[in-house]
């Protein structure tokens, strides 16, 4: 072994995704973006790195704080996405000539430089959907019930949007929200004391917090309740008015929202809202836009945690074994014709190996079926098909080894 070897690891808050995770990941999206399409929503990407005067002050003071900053060879100040709804107020104001309302979705990696812990990530996807353009009440409803569909029909029960509006908040400074924003999480106890920290006595504090609680929802949510039971969702079961839930980011101006389930009780799966002012930052005129972004990693955790989708080890469906070198060409055969029919097709790859390793190879890897072709099965035109989680095996006439395939 060489003595001056490289130590393999990950930076502290990033990961690698080995194929079973990895697998899983991309079923969850391709069903979510398909999802997506039906209610009209077209994908976009925007690059990793945004100038950095595009991501600063957009977020509020703290946040500030986990923006991933620095200088490039071309001394330009960059930093990393953030999240998906500044560059996408970026682009809105670059692309005027998108057509409104202008709904996408977009699911990319964001950065935060913040301290790792369950559920939290410095690299973390997010799957974001906005309706730019609009700033009529049923785009708020649009956002709202899709996020409930995705969720439920990813096997989500129990789930329950919490909806407020920031016009409760209008008399209360910026600072002062991002610590009421974490009563779910911390506490009535420990946001009073970050409310005393900021300046208020601790009287003062109380009465804001119970102030609050006591608000009433304001007119625009009031009409998209009314909204929401027509289209047959239920007050207090699937969604429920939140006077405490305030969202820390900064641009957000009217109606806020974040997704949770009992089931699954680390943070929400999700937030978003209605941002009317920040397009208007990079065009000097306010363009409305409303939207949500789902959390994908502490969804995928959820997943995973709930049993919701059957999780599989690879995508290969078929592994044809090579019995001998002889029979090399007839294995290779039916291989290829698997490969055109759309049938996920690995041929192992050492012909001088024994079957019993090959076999060993495929249960390790979780390949569902193995096809044998001896001496014998060449002389009937047939295969053996082994089912490796049953031990069954069967021999199938090669006309019909599509349909046999196909069924299962």
């Amino acid at each position: 072994m060489k003595k001056n070897y490289l130590i393999p690891k990950t930076l502290k808050g990033f990961r690698d995704f080995l194929p079973e995770d990895q697998i899983l990941r991309e079923t969850v999206i391709e069903k979510i973006k398909k999802i997506f399409q039906s209610y009209g929503f077209d994908p976009i990407e925007t690059p990793a790195l945004e100038y950095e005067e595009t991501l600063l002050n957009k977020y509020g003071e703290e946040n500030n704080k986990l923006l991933y900053l620095f200088q490039d060879k071309g001394k330009r100040r960059i930093g990393l996405r953030y999240d998906q709804t500044v560059p996408l107020a970026r682009l809105a104001a670059q692309y005027q000539n998108l057509v409104k309302p202008f709904k996408r979705y977009q699911i990319q990696p964001v950065w935060r430089a913040e301290n790792p812990q369950k559920g939290r990530y410095r690299e973390f996807y997010q799957c974001d959907i906005d309706i730019v353009g609009s700033e009529s009440f049923f785009a708020d409803v649009e956002i709202i019930i899709l996020t409930l569909t995705v969720l439920k029909k990813l096997g989500f029960k129990n789930i329950k949007m919490l909806i407020n509006d920031r016009e409760i908040f209008k008399n209360i400074s910026s600072t002062l929200i991002v610590s009421i924003d974490k009563l779910e999480k911390i506490g009535q106890e420990e946001v009073i004391k970050e409310l005393i920290n900021k300046g208020l006595t601790e009287t003062q504090a109380k009465q804001l917090l119970t102030s609050l609680k006591k608000s009433k929802p304001t007119e625009t949510l009031k009409k998209i309740f009314q909204e929401l039971k027509k289209s047959g969702f239920q007050e207090n079961k699937d969604y429920i008015f939140s006077p405490t839930l305030a969202r820390g980011l900064d641009y957000y101006t009217s109606t806020i929202f974040e997704v949770v389930t009992n089931n699954y009780q680390v943070g929400s799966l999700g937030g978003g809202g209605r941002y009317d002012q920040l397009i208007g930052q990079f065009t000097g005129q306010d363009i409305p836009a409303v939207g949500f972004a789902f959390g994908f990693d502490r969804i995928i955790e959820a997943i995973k945690s709930l049993n919701l989708i059957k999780i599989k080890k690879t995508n290969t469906q078929v592994l044809v074994t090579i019995f001998s070198q002889k029979l090399f060409n007839q294995s290779l055969t039916i291989t290829n014709l698997l490969r055109k029919n759309n049938i996920n097709t690995e041929i192992y790859l050492n012909s001088q190996a024994k079957l019993e390793k090959q076999l060993k190879y495929a249960d390790k890897k979780g390949i569902p079926y193995v096809i044998i072709i001896g001496p014998e099965e060449k002389e009937k035109n047939l295969v053996k098909i082994k089912n490796m989680k049953t031990g069954e095996q069967k021999e199938v006439q090669i006309n019909k080894l599509l349909d046999y395939l196909n069924s299962r």
